[in-house]
C-alpha cells in the first residue's frame, strides 16, 4: 500500500497538485505579462495624453491590447479546473504532470508576447501622437505579436484535450 501511495506522488505533489500548479502558472505568467505589457504601453500613452487628451480613445485601445494574454491564461486555467472537476477518481501524478506541461505554452507565450506587444503598442502610441489617423496600423502591428499568444493558447488547448483523466 505504501508503494502505491508513493507511485502517485512525484516531488511531493499528487496529480491534482500538479494540475492545479499548471492552472496557476498559466494564469499567473500570462497575467503578469499582460500587466507588464499594459504598463509599458500606458506609460507612453499617458505622455501623449498630457499633450493631447482628445486621443484617449485611440490610445486606450492600443494600451489595452497586451491584456488579452491574461485572458488566454485564464481560459486555460479554467479548462484545467474543469478537467479536474470532471475527474471522478483521484488523478495520478503522471497525468497531473501532463496537465502541468500542457499549460506551459500559453503561460510562456502569453508572458513574453504580452511584454513585447506592450513595447509595440508603446511605439504605436508614439506614432498616434504624430499621426492620429494611423491607429489601424498601430493595432495591426500589435496584432502580429498577439498571434504567438494565440498559438500558445491553441497549443495548450490541443494538449489538454489529449489528456485523459
Amino acid at each position: 500500500m505504501q508503494e502505491a501511495a508513493e507511485a502517485i506522488r512525484i516531488m511531493g505533489l499528487d496529480g491534482a497538485g500538479w494540475a492545479l500548479g499548471g492552472a496557476a502558472i498559466a494564469y499567473f505568467l500570462a497575467g503578469v505579462g499582460s500587466a507588464i505589457g499594459i504598463g509599458i504601453s500606458a506609460r507612453v500613452a499617458n505622455g501623449v495624453l498630457s499633450e493631447d487628451p482628445a486621443k484617449f480613445g485611440s490610445l486606450l485601445v492600443v494600451s489595452a491590447l497586451p491584456g488579452t494574454q491574461g485572458i488566454y491564461g485564464f481560459i486555460t486555467a479554467f479548462m484545467i479546473l474543469g478537467k479536474l472537476g470532471a475527474a471522478s477518481n483521484p488523478i495520478a501524478a503522471p497525468v497531473g504532470i501532463q496537465i502541468f506541461i500542457a499549460a506551459l505554452p500559453v503561460a510562456i507565450a502569453g508572458f513574453l508576447s504580452a511584454i513585447y506587444q506592450g513595447m509595440v503598442c508603446a511605439a504605436g502610441s508614439a506614432m498616434i501622437a504624430k499621426q492620429p489617423t494611423e491607429v489601424g496600423k498601430a493595432i495591426v502591428l500589435a496584432a502580429l505579436v498577439e498571434t504567438y499568444a494565440i498559438f500558445g493558447l491553441i497549443a495548450s488547448i490541443l494538449l489538454l484535450n489529449q489528456i485523459k483523466v
